[in-house]
């Protein structure tokens, strides 16, 4: 299993602001649970999430000397990667891309083929700077917008990106209203197609939904997938009622049950845990 912890897509979306040492602290205290990869920070328009301004500052004190967990941070264009590629502590770029049209539009302000080209100059620039990009297909379970969801399109789009080189993409089911019949089938039919991918799953979905969600992704040959303590968090630019990421206490339930090998620290989760009690109060 390769788990990512998502404290940025957790706070994104977080009414009060909160203090940028309490997420430095938070953050370190996350890099001693042993995931592999921490979703951390955001170089976006600050006006647009508000939350994440201190990304830069936050980064340059995140202590990588207590694990090897990387760390990623997500952009919405060219010039957000190039600002992100100024902080040596970022491991990996992460950029939005919708199978929406209505949703690349309001998530980026560009339409899905000024975001395309965009990330192909994205990954151009990564060819000299060596580190790493996920793509996440947002809406890649259907929309809110009544576009009527194919699977077909996450089809178009996988080729489109691997024809470009992308090694990593996570679908996303940004609202939760992806069925188990959707995730078996993207999960079973298209990483066979593109095996030079890396196929993860980036759940929204309400708690009691969790466990069924994995089962059906794991079942059909995902390892990768993004989750979030307690849930909390989702995506503010998608409506306005915030459906929760997946918890990663559900992750840990599920690995346990199925007994699924992992290299967490469990009591530095607890640790981890308790700290996001303070900081989200649940």
């Amino acid at each position: 299993m390769f788990l990512t912890e998502c404290p940025r897509d957790a706070m994104q979306g977080w009414g009060d602001f909160i203090p940028t040492q309490t997420k430095i602290d938070y953050i370190n205290t996350l890099m001693e649970v042993g995931f592999d990869v921490l979703d951390c920070g955001s170089f976006v328009s600050p006006k647009a999430i508000p939350q994440m301004v201190d990304s830069g500052i936050v980064l340059d004190e995140i202590d990588k000397s207590l694990s090897n967990t990387k760390l990623s941070v997500i952009v919405a264009n060219f010039r957000g990667a190039e600002k992100a590629l100024k902080h040596e502590q970022v491991d990996i770029l992460g950029f939005p891309f919708s199978i929406s049209e209505t949703f690349q539009h309001r998530n980026t302000n560009k339409n899905q083929e000024e975001a395309f080209k965009d990330i192909l100059k994205i990954t151009q620039l990564l060819e000299k700077d060596g580190r790493a990009l996920n793509v996440y297909f947002s809406m890649a379970f259907g929309n809110p917008y009544g576009e009527i969801w194919k699977s077909k399109e996450v089809d178009f789009w996988a080729n489109r990106f691997n024809e470009i080189g992308i090694k990593n993409i996570l679908l996303s089911d940004t609202t939760g209203i992806g069925t188990l019949e959707q995730i078996s089938l993207l999960f079973e039919k298209i990483p066979q197609k593109y095996p030079d991918i890396d196929f993860g799953a980036h759940f929204h979905n309400r708690y009691e939904d969790s466990y069924s969600k994995l089962k059906a992704a794991y079942d059909h040959g995902c390892r990768r997938f993004d989750s979030a303590i307690k849930g909390i968090g989702g995506c503010p630019m998608a409506k306005d009622d915030l459906v929760g990421n997946m918890p990663t206490e559900q992750v840990i339930n599920f690995i346990a049950t199925e007994k699924i090998e992992h290299g967490l620290n469990l009591l530095n989760f607890e640790s981890a845990y308790n700290r996001a009690k303070n900081i989200f109060h649940f």
